[in-house]
């Protein structure tokens, strides 16, 4: 909504204050300035504000606003006077302003940096979190303004209001004068402030989550009059899986007549259907959405599924028609999935809801299951069915152009029936939030993701993602440090939620191993060894092994104070005719959940091979140690043999000898089941060491000179800086490293060789002769280093013969160094992705890191246990640690550098790239040889300002 051109005379209408925002009860609302053109509305919403919520904002009686009042109200400058609506179906429920104001209290215009600020909400909406939001809003306009403070006066009675204040986190000041609570606050953010609204957002896009999988009832639009179709298939699937709301079928084209389809009321329109419906699972053609959405709008729908297809993967055309659909499901309040969705499934037994194209519910258990494929989530469905997995939601996204991933970590993360969260993605919309949203789940419960779309330029279409520079090898790094569990493929994703779901976290990476086939163990054994784990040596307990030698041994290995896990292998036995018989997989699957059971709480998992029933009985959700036949003999020998009941397992729960115990995953090869224990080992360590936080010592503040550093960002940008940004110049680079207590040798050019004498003999002799043109930058490899020249005579040699192999001094641009101590050669960088934030990486200069990849990452800010684990965490750190006999360079000396690199660039934003190469790590101290820093206007983040929903 633009302004007319005389409301603005000195700033364009802000269109990026426009946001959609979600509020406490998980509804949507949008927030926009206020223009001229909205008088009606303002008129409007005043007659709906009760007579008491009008005398708390103006202190007295005010019935109607007047003329003059309404001009004021929409008539604003967008710097000193600011006035935000919240709209719902494009009408005012909620308005913000404020006034800029000077130390008296009288309107005032720029340096004054105080403004005084109002609200009114409208009835029906208090208690939603309207005033919440709004002040997150107009606060970050006021920052952008120039306003540091907000000063209110509100009535004592008016508790609602003060409490909005109060709770807001800001710095504030409230003192009680001339009858009412004069608050003061500081609208600088602080941690108490970012805390409390991420707290908001979490609730509020979980409830929006919750609306969706929890309704008390649903309407299916798009019910076909024959059998078939897409919308007949979703109302046979909600009413298989015995939904235990209400169903109502939707189609314009039902007869007068109709009342109803298979079994359930049948309405041409919801506006028929005469009570609330809270989620609408729309399958009609795209050029009939918009009529569908704007009934479910018009009749209180609060969510929607959207199975049509025809958008964003649809071309050019498809992807306004997306943009369309979003921007006017939320002007009514709603949320939707898709579209080009699969649908959604709650397992929970209060709501059994297949809203979905799966014919089949699948078991109830403690998966979360999130996908952005259909087809990849067909797959997984039916892969988790074969294998018993229970899960407790299941959604299936498509273009996902509202609900993400996201958001469904923001619901897993207090979800009770959910123990692990997976996730196939095909793009991240907001990688910073991904990465905050799944640190804080993952500290609770476990978050597997793989990622599809991995290359370059091969988004799918239809997923709206911001551009990254950063390649897949450092996503998945990052995701790592935010203790996600990130595998290749969905079989390796089933593999483990499989065993993170039913099993506990392992408290080492100790591995019994055992089983009746010793090349079985042996591969197990290699498979543990490859994978970091720390495999006893596996015990045989041969081809006549019965269930009772596998239920002992298994008691013994869980008893084992040494041991972390158990891996059981398992083949058919083998009888006297040489003949292998598949046995009874449920004799022995009894036998290890006895065992499991009985013993101390360690995982364990099964390798089997063709044994019949094993993986199925293993899966049970309500196994119990009662033995229903004796398990005495091998395998096939309990087939149809006469039985006596066996004597309750000890430790059970009743005197029936039940108890129930989890499933025990099973696998057909020894490498899925050792990597799904792997990740599960390290996974537990990162939930481990994140109980206990690192931290950035405090003694790097005394040596550091920020003030200094963002006045030497200011000088060097300009006033106007180019939007492209800046490379500093080398002593440009050292002045800004050095206010962070980063020295950088210095370097002298050397354009000819008495140059090059003279410079050596400033510097001192021992020195080295390099180049820096861009081609021989850091490649020693191609000659263009001489290093220890002791005198001035050795230091011409070296110069002509440089000059006389490579090229002229003009091409080569030499420089003079003085010697480092001998140590290991290292890069430390840092970048500012526009995806994914800062990032600081780590490497060995030269091949390792640039032929092999070997670089470490972490998002900035490091603490000290990321820059610990930064120099260990590559696959050359044995080089740092005395490799073959040399000595051991000063690790804590490379750590602080991390540290104030770090610092510096989580510090100014401006700094969007640095390079240190080489950094000579020594066995006592470090010398940084090389600096190169780039500057560009800060990057726009959107992970720091007021809650808002993504832009369609």
């Amino acid at each position: 909504m633009q302004p007319s051109p005389e409301q603005s005379p000195h700033h364009a209408y802000p269109d990026h204050w426009e946001a959609d925002v979600v509020l406490r009860d998980g509804g949507t609302a949008r927030i926009r300035p206020i223009t001229t053109d909205d008088a009606e509305r303002l008129v409007s919403f005043y007659e709906q504000v009760s007579d008491e919520s009008k005398y708390y904002r103006f202190f007295a009686p005010y019935p109607r606003l007047s003329a003059k009042d309404v001009h004021r109200f929409t008539h604003h400058d967008y710097v000193d006077r600011v006035g935000l609506a919240v709209t719902v179906g494009g009408e005012f429920i909620a308005t913000v302003r404020y006034d800029r104001i000077d130390a008296t209290g009288r309107p005032a215009s720029a340096p004054a940096d105080e403004a005084e600020v109002a609200f009114l909400v409208q009835d029906a909406h208090q208690g939603r979190g309207v005033a919440s939001t709004l002040l997150e809003h107009i606060a970050a306009v006021a920052r952008e303004r120039g306003i540091r403070r907000f000063a209110a006066e509100v009535l004592p009675a008016n508790t609602k209001m003060i409490k909005v204040f109060r709770d807001a986190g800001y710095t504030q000041q409230r003192s009680f004068e001339d009858g009412s609570v004069h608050l003061t606050l500081d609208l600088e953010p602080t941690a108490e402030s970012l805390a409390v609204q991420r707290a908001r957002e979490q609730r509020a896009e979980a409830k929006s989550v919750q609306r969706l999988l929890a309704p008390g009832s649903v309407a299916v639009i798009g019910v076909g009059r024959t059998p078939g179709g897409v919308g007949r298939t979703v109302l046979r699937n909600l009413l298989g899986a015995g939904f235990t709301g209400r169903v109502h079928a939707v189609n314009s084209a039902f007869s007068a007549g109709q009342d109803t389809i298979d079994g359930v009321p049948a309405h041409r329109s919801l506006g028929e259907i005469g009570e609330p419906v809270d989620l609408a699972v729309v399958a009609v053609p795209a050029d009939r959405v918009p009529e569908a959405v704007a009934d479910c709008g018009e009749h209180g729908v609060q969510g929607l599924v959207v199975l049509s297809a025809g958008y964003a993967e649809w071309g050019a055309e498809g992807r306004e028609r997306q943009r369309e659909l979003v921007r006017q499901a939320r002007s009514y309040g709603m949320r939707i999935i898709g579209p080009n969705a699969f649908g959604i499934i709650n397992n929970s037994e209060a709501v059994r809801l297949n809203a979905s194209l799966a014919p089949d519910r699948p078991a109830s258990g403690h998966i979360g299951l999130f996908t952005q494929s259909g087809a990849i989530g067909i797959a997984l469905l039916s892969g988790l069915y074969r294998r018993g997995a229970g899960l407790s939601t299941f959604i299936s996204a498509g273009n996902r152009a509202d609900i993400s991933g996201n958001d469904f970590l923001q619901y897993w993360y207090e979800d009770p029936d959910t123990d692990v969260a997976l996730l196939y993605l095909e793009s991240l919309g907001n990688p910073r939030k991904f990465t905050r949203l799944a640190r804080r789940t993952a500290a609770v419960k476990p978050v597997v993701v793989v990622k599809g779309a991995r290359h370059s330029g091969s988004t799918p279409p239809g997923h709206a993602v911001p551009v990254s520079r950063i390649p897949d090898s450092t996503v998945s790094a990052l995701m790592r440090q935010a203790g996600v569990i990130r595998v290749d493929t969905v079989t390796e994703m089933v593999d483990a939620g499989l065993l993170l779901a039913d099993q506990p976290l392992p408290a080492g990476g100790r591995v019994a191993i055992l089983g009746n086939s010793e090349s079985l163990g042996l591969l197990t054994y290699d498979a543990c060894l490859a994978e970091g784990l720390r495999p006893r040596p596996p015990i045989d307990l041969t081809t006549s092994a019965t269930p009772q030698d596998f239920r002992d041994a298994l008691s013994a290995a869980l008893a084992d104070g040494a041991c972390d896990a158990v891996i059981v292998t398992a083949i058919p036995w083998v009888g006297e005719n040489g003949e292998a018989e598949s046995g009874d997989g449920e004799v022995l699957a009894t036998a290890l959940h006895a065992a499991a059971a009985a013993g101390p709480a360690k995982p364990v998992a099964v390798v089997h091979v063709e044994i019949g029933g094993l993986a199925e009985a293993l899966s049970a959700a309500t196994s119990t140690v009662a033995q229903q036949r004796p398990a005495t003999q091998p395998f096939a020998a309990a087939q149809g043999a006469p039985t006596e009941p066996s004597a309750p397992a000890p430790g059970t729960d009743d005197a029936a000898g039940a108890r129930r115990v989890g499933r025990i995953p099973a696998y057909p090869a020894a490498e899925r089941a050792v990597r799904a224990l792997a990740e599960a080992v390290r996974y537990a360590q990162w939930r481990r060491q994140a109980a206990v936080p690192g931290k950035v010592p405090d003694f790097l503040d005394d040596t550091i000179d920020a003030p200094g550093a963002a006045a030497r960002i200011d000088a060097l940008l300009g006033e106007h800086p180019d939007p492209r940004g800046r490379p500093l110049g080398h002593d440009e680079a050292r002045e800004l490293l050095a206010c962070y207590g980063i020295a950088v040798r210095p370097t002298l050019p050397a354009p000819g060789p008495e140059e090059a004498v003279a410079a050596a003999g400033r510097l001192g002799y021992p020195v080295a002769l390099k180049t820096t043109a861009p081609h021989l930058r850091h490649r020693a490899d191609l000659g263009g280093v001489r290093l220890d020249l002791d005198s001035e005579a050795a230091l011409r040699r070296a110069y002509g013969d440089l000059t006389e192999l490579l090229g002229k001094p003009a091409e080569l641009r030499p420089v003079v160094q003085a010697m480092a101590p001998r140590g290991v050669d290292t890069v430390v960088r840092a970048t500012i992705d526009p995806a994914a934030g800062a990032v600081l990486s780590f490497g060995l200069a030269g091949a390792p890191s640039e032929l092999l990849g070997d670089t470490a990452h972490r998002l900035v800010p490091a603490t000290d246990r990321d820059a610990a684990e930064l120099i260990r965490s590559i696959r050359a750190a044995p080089v740092l640690f005395g490799w073959r006999g040399a000595a051991p360079v000063d690790t804590a000396a490379l750590e602080e550098l991390l540290l104030r690199v770090s610092r510096l660039v989580d510090d100014h934003p401006e700094v969007v790239s640095i390079a240190l190469e080489p950094v000579v790590v020594a066995p006592q101290g470090l010398s940084v040889l090389g600096a190169s820093v780039r500057l560009s206007p800060p990057p726009a983040r959107n992970d720091l300002g007021p809650r808002r929903l993504s832009n369609y």
